[in-house]
């Protein structure tokens, strides 16, 4: 059985490598420059903005949750190109 303690601890880390996590998904949001127009660019970017404020909001709180951020940001990221290229004809 974990302490209080240890509890506390796996919750920091699994937070901050939640939101490290996150910060290594800005690159795919920056490459969809190459698909997809300015505007939903700055969609997926303002996006990926309020998904670090939810990873810092993990981070403050010390909750673990954290890591689930950066699976939400690559389906999220996911789900807007392939949106894009079915929908609208976005090509590379």
């Amino acid at each position: 059985m974990r302490t209080r303690s240890e509890a506390a601890v796996v919750s920091r880390v699994a937070s901050w490598l939640g939101l490290a996590g996150h910060l290594c998904t800005l690159p795919l949001y920056l490459a969809s420059g190459l698909v997809a127009p300015l505007w939903a660019i700055i969609v997926l970017l303002v996006v990926w903005a309020g998904l670090v404020g939810v990873a810092v909001l993990a981070v403050r709180r010390r909750r673990a949750w954290g890591l689930a951020v950066p699976l939400l940001g690559v389906g999220v990221w996911l789900a807007g190109v392939s949106a894009g290229e079915a929908f609208l004809g976005w090509t590379a």
